[in-house]
């Protein structure tokens, strides 16, 4: 029986979350003011410029400020689509590409030849038909890389780049102990 690892997920970097929690910052900024306008007294700026010219316009405040929310829940759920998923059948991830669209991409072990991880900051898969499939960054790769390097130490899958699982002494200082120990 081959090993199975448990299910662990990498989530992408804060730094790609950052547009969307302003985009929903934002959202919540234009829902308080409308809230604020539509309960102020009728001369005041706020209800004039917000609530009565939006009355006049293409759209209301009210639902110009849904739309914003809409929007920024969109964009919160696109950002957080992306990550690795290390699963006990494969290594499964998660990217989007141009105008959102979502790209899934599925691994079997079997299909995997060599787990490079001194690629920069991605991690790199060596498949079966010679190609080189590039993971999408995430906010831990060190716990991705320890991860991948378990799974194929498990599975006897070549790791290039790793830190190293076994803790056995260098072959040189295993020749000086016995070197004392004879003497």
């Amino acid at each position: 029986m081959t090993y199975r690892p448990t299910e662990t997920s990498f989530g992408p970097p804060f730094l790609i979350r950052v547009p969307s929690l302003l985009y929903g910052l934002l959202a919540v900024t234009a829902v308080i003011v409308v809230l604020i306008a539509e309960g102020s007294p009728p001369t005041s700026w706020l209800f004039v410029h917000v609530v009565q010219r939006g009355l006049r316009g293409f759209m209301s405040a009210r639902v110009f400020a849904g739309c914003l929310v809409i929007g920024a829940v969109a964009s919160l759920l696109r950002a957080n689509m992306r990550g690795v998923r290390v699963r006990p059948d494969g290594v499964e991830y998660r990217d989007v590409v141009s105008l959102g669209i979502p790209k899934l991409r599925r691994f079997k072990w079997a299909q995997i030849d060599r787990v490079i991880l001194d690629a920069g900051r991605h991690v790199a898969l060596d498949l079966w038909d010679g190609t080189r499939a590039f993971l999408p960054e995430v906010s831990d790769r060190p716990s991705l890389a320890a991860t991948l390097e378990k799974v194929a130490h498990a599975r006897a899958i070549p790791v290039r780049g790793g830190l190293g699982l076994d803790e056995l002494p260098d072959a040189a200082e295993f020749d000086e102990d016995e070197s004392e120990a004879a003497s």
